[in-house]
């Protein structure tokens, strides 16, 4: 029930002695109701006073209701205001929904309509969070139950969606539910941990039938079919980039494009860009990249760009599979970048395949890492998702897709792997050729002090390059992070709750793939 004591009504109409009984029932139920017979005795009382919600009469003498609506919005922004109509012209109606009116009701209106309209939009945060938090508690048991029934990829799928589902709808609640979707978050991270250690070398071997697709099988098996197709295919590859996030933009992009199909498959270890996206590319494993086209692969250790070959790393995939489509690639890093993207469009549009990889998120991911004030702006998931939202609202990809939507295209949305925020040091000591990455490390002799990692003695037989005989692979799990014993106490406040990648967790390697067509076509 709405908090009737702690709501001020204005309510406006320059007949308003003909509502005294509305006006009366609604101060009986407790409401504060303030009264002014035209718009400028109203703008002049929204300046004094903070109003909740404002009733206003469309038709008035003097200032119109769409006028003082108008002016209204500019001294109180997110004030619900009610039109109340005679008149059901869908003119007038189309010019205050414009001007962003919250809700309209014709008369003659009756105090219960009144009543509901007020709960609707003054106490609507309050019946939604109760809801949600109520739907959660409902469905919580029967998520743990499905955590302890996963037996397969789709499974986990499904659990990671509903998990991260449940995330965005509680995430405006701020109650004791959103901390008991972080604990179950946690236990399923545990659970799918165990799931990937079991079967992550059968995936690899094709020795599993129920193997995830995997990130150096995307481009046989969802791209090349719609190329044989007769299809263009426009190919957006954002680093970085989590299911969630696919979610948070997915609403904006759906105003113009029809979503085909949507699902999650897995990103090979380590869930970092120079495996991960080499992978994508070529189609093949690291191990088989270093070993066919060593031209195109450089180890941990060595410099240089580990991700400067990918253009070429397409080409081998149609090479290899004696394909003669014609392909574009390019890689968006800062504003120059973005522009001279929109400045070939017309070059990149006439080719089979255009491959474009946004860089921005995994910028973000780590500038969060190195910058105070980005750290703060996305202090949380919750937060690391408003801020991806809004790069998408004014990026080079959002004008990219304003000028798809005239094109016969069909567009991907896809990522390499995406990313967890770390928050439990786990202490690692290696030769001095051991790997920076906080969530995997490779190299000779790894010592180690922690209850869950992953570890591969024997690279080859997850077709990882090895850089010398006694190279093994360990990763992090959950959100654990790797931290040298020197300097101990300083590196794990440094890295403490930023987003890292490489390892094993349902952020970093259930990632989304989409493809959507315009609706113009």
């Amino acid at each position: 029930m709405v908090e009737a004591k702690n709501v001020r009504i204005l309510w406006v109409d320059d007949e308003i002695e003909l509502l005294k009984s509305h006006i009366f029932y609604l101060k009986e139920k407790g409401f504060d109701v303030d009264t002014a017979t035209n718009g400028q005795d109203a703008l002049d009382m929204v300046e004094e006073i903070q109003f909740d919600i404002v009733f206003l009469d469309e038709n008035m003498p003097g200032l119109s209701g769409l006028e003082v609506l108008n002016q209204l919005k500019n001294i109180l922004p997110t004030v619900p205001v009610v039109m109340i109509t005679k008149s059901e012209e869908e003119d007038i109606m189309d010019q205050a929904i414009g001007s962003r009116i919250a809700d309209y009701l014709i008369k003659p209106v009756n105090p219960t309509q009144i009543l509901l309209t007020i709960k609707k939009h003054v106490d609507q945060r309050r019946l939604v969070a109760e809801k949600t938090t109520h739907s959660y508690q409902s469905e919580f048991g029967k998520i743990g139950l499905k955590i302890n029934e996963s037996y397969n990829f789709n499974d986990w799928s499904d659990v990671y969606k509903q998990l991260v589902n449940w995330e965005i709808e509680l995430e405006e609640t701020k109650g004791e539910m959103d901390e008991v979707l972080k604990m179950q978050k946690t236990e399923a991270n545990h659970a799918f941990t165990k799931f990937v250690k079991k079967n992550y070398h059968d995936w690899i071997k094709g020795t599993d039938d129920d193997a995830p697709l995997m990130s150096h099988q995307l481009m046989k098996s969802k791209v090349l079919p719609m190329l044989e197709n007769g299809e263009k295919v426009v190919m957006l590859v954002i680093d970085n980039f989590r299911y969630d996030q696919w979610v948070t933009i997915r609403q904006n992009i759906s105003e113009s494009y029809r979503v085909d199909s949507e699902e999650i498959y897995s990103s090979i270890l380590p869930t970092a860009t120079q495996y991960a996206r080499n992978s994508l590319f070529s189609g093949l494993m690291p191990a088989q990249i270093k070993q066919l086209y060593p031209q195109y692969w450089l180890d941990e250790n060595e410099e240089g760009s580990k991700n400067q070959f990918e253009d070429e790393l397409v080409k081998t995939f149609f090479d290899r599979f004696r394909k003669s489509y014609s392909h574009y690639y390019h890689k968006v890093t800062n504003t120059d970048s973005g522009k001279e993207l929109l400045d070939n469009y017309n070059k990149m549009i006439t080719n089979d395949l255009s491959v474009v990889v946004f860089n921005f998120v995994d910028m973000l991911s780590h500038a969060r890492t190195e910058s105070k004030m980005i750290k703060e702006l996305a202090s949380d998931e919750s937060a690391y998702r408003s801020l991806s939202k809004s790069w998408f609202s004014h990026s080079v990809m959002k004008l990219l897709l304003d000028k798809l939507e005239d094109e016969n295209v069909k567009v991907i949305i896809t990522t390499d792997h995406g990313t967890i925020r770390v928050k439990n040091p786990v202490k690692v000591v290696g030769d001095k050729n051991i790997s920076l990455n906080l969530r995997y490390k490779q190299g000779k002799n790894l010592d180690y002090k922690a209850k869950e990692v992953f570890e591969i003695t024997k690279p080859e037989e997850v077709m990882l390059p090895k850089s010398n005989v006694s190279t093994s692979y360990v990763f992090t799990c959950n959100d654990d992070f790797f931290a040298y014993p020197n300097n101990y106490n300083h590196y794990v406040s440094y890295y403490k709750d930023t987003f890292q990648h490489g390892g094993v967790s349902m952020e970093e390697m259930l990632i989304p793939y989409a493809v959507i067509s315009p609706k113009n076509n």
